[in-house]
């Protein structure tokens, strides 16, 4: 992978590896040898902690080594060590089989105990020192152990002495936090996660300069210079293309390389071990660890004061229009949940599935998103989680500048002062007793008939729509309902009642 910035490795500016195992398998020697590139005599009982340089692998991100006891008396100090730990060497002893059965039966147990939720690099040392008259193999040993843990990402068996694959230890260690296998690969299913086929199919689209669905030799070419500043030579390109067209049929066509053919590509890569080729693909255009955009791709802006709020800007209002009608293909002027999931089949996954945002707008009878419900959820979001709408409207193909997408209103003070503002976004707060009718209110105001038997729903809910004013200009209120027993806590907050414009007392009559 090109280039050795902390953005490049997934944001991390170093990695700590605790290494674990019994007594006297050789995790001191193991760790030692790394560091001085021989082998060590007459080393402590446990080592302090060792650092190995930034230019030690090609990453570029130094490394902290931290060495164990496996004594009962150092067992507290252990499970801490675990708990800091960004990636464990679980080390056994080549020449003492019984260490080796001790994996499954109580070390890996021990860390799911902990919830220690991190990668395992089983290493078997002492690998000079097993019996020539006995020799292992490891696929049987451990294929079941992989199979059982799926936090293991690789064995590999090494020696102190001959410095055997000692460094290999450390890089795989290394590799398995900068470039880790379970977000882009399920091995239950031996298939890409869904969320990194979400993310390559958004990259796919960006690099289709010319939208016909496939990447032309001068599409590939841009692609390999962004992503690894060298370009292919006419031969790669066919070789990549002739590689995909052997195993993949529809991988290619007559226009280039296809989306099935580019998402072929990356499970070849993750399957022959080079996960870190995928990675530097998504860290370049923007993806965390997470699969998600990194904060510093969202020029997201931020509120100076608690009485000011974001909306989208006119050019981002104009933006989602359009994909609204795009997506809307039988121009019904509503888009049903498969358009809506087609629709955000470029982000990690659809934002409006959960609260507050489901059924927080208006539908049509039969659920589908009319356009003023479309653009009344992206108001909501955007005042909610300015970030999580800026990082929306990049995943689903926004090309404007991201930092002119939103903007921050005036402050509500100066608003009322002059008697006039230009915001497009009202809050209102909806305060009464329980069954006083706030939610029907709220269903109201989405259209929704009313109804004697309407589910309660618990906590603090939204309903957003566009309100037609008078002269033919469109606003968006925000209706918030605050529950009876939810008041106190809300008003513990001296701030809450900046951020709105207005609020509703609903009583009994």
């Amino acid at each position: 992978m090109p280039g050795g910035n902390s953005a490049a490795a997934g944001g991390k500016t170093g990695v700590r590896i605790v290494v674990v195992g019994d007594r006297g398998t050789g995790k001191s020697s193991l760790i030692a040898a790394a560091a001085t590139e021989s082998f060590p005599e007459n080393l402590s009982p446990v080592l302090p902690p060792t650092r190995l340089p930034a230019d030690f692998f090609p990453d570029r991100v130094p490394i902290t080594i931290i060495d164990t006891s496996a004594s009962l008396e150092s067992r507290g100090k252990l499970n801490e060590e675990l708990k800091r730990a960004d990636v464990i060497i679980l080390t056994y002893a080549c020449d003492f089989p019984l260490t080796l059965t001790r994996l499954s039966s109580f070390w890996l147990q021990e860390f799911r105990r902990l919830e220690v939720k991190v990668p395992v690099i089983v290493v078997g040392c002492k690998v000079d020192l097993r019996d020539e008259n006995q020799p292992i193999s490891l696929e049987p040993v451990m294929g079941p152990i992989m199979q059982q843990y799926r936090e293991i990402e690789t064995c590999i068996e090494c020696s102190a002495v001959t410095l055997m694959q000692v460094p290999d230890v450390f890089y795989y260690a290394q590799k398995a936090v900068l470039h880790p296998t379970a977000p882009l690969f399920d091995q239950d299913t031996q298939a890409l996660q869904p969320r990194c086929i979400r993310a390559l199919r958004r990259i796919f689209i960006l690099c289709d300069s010319d939208m016909d669905g496939a990447l032309n030799d001068a599409e590939l070419n841009d692609f390999q210079v962004k992503c690894f500043d060298a370009p292919l030579q006419p031969a790669e390109i066919v070789g990549v293309r002739r590689v995909v067209q052997e195993k993949k049929k529809e991988g290619v066509n007559d226009l280039g390389l296809t989306l099935e053919g580019f998402l072929f590509l990356h499970s070849l890569f993750i399957d022959k071990g080079r996960l870190e080729t995928t990675w530097a693909v998504l860290r370049k255009f923007g993806y965390g660890n997470d699969l998600k955009l990194r904060d510093d791709f969202l020029p997201a802006p931020s509120k100076d004061a608690p009485d000011q709020s974001v909306e989208l800007t006119i050019e981002a209002v104009e933006f989602v229009r359009r994909v609204f009608r795009l997506f809307d293909t039988d121009n019904y002027g509503a888009l049903r949940p498969t358009e809506l999931d087609e629709l955000f089949s470029t982000a990690p996954e659809n934002p409006w599935g959960e609260a507050p945002y489901k059924d927080a707008a208006e539908r049509t009878t039969q659920g589908n998103l009319t356009l003023k419900g479309f653009l009344s959820e992206w108001a909501l979001m955007t005042m909610l989680d300015p970030r999580g709408s800026l990082a929306n409207l990049l995943y689903i193909g926004y090309g404007g500048n991201p930092a002119s997408a939103l903007h921050v209103t005036r402050r509500r003070s100066v608003d009322r002062k002059k008697q006039q503002t230009e915001r497009n976004v009202f809050h209102c707060l909806v305060f009464g007793p329980k069954n006083a009718g706030k939610s029907t209110l709220l269903n109201s105001f989405l259209g929704r008939p009313f109804s004697e038997s309407h589910e309660l729903i618990a906590g603090e809910r939204y309903a957003v729509n566009v309100v037609d004013q008078h002269g033919g200009n469109k606003k968006t209120l925000i209706l918030r309902e605050i529950p009876e027993d939810g008041v106190k806590k809300f008003l513990s907050n001296k701030e809450s009642l900046s951020s709105s414009d207005v609020a509703v007392f609903v009583y009994d009559r």
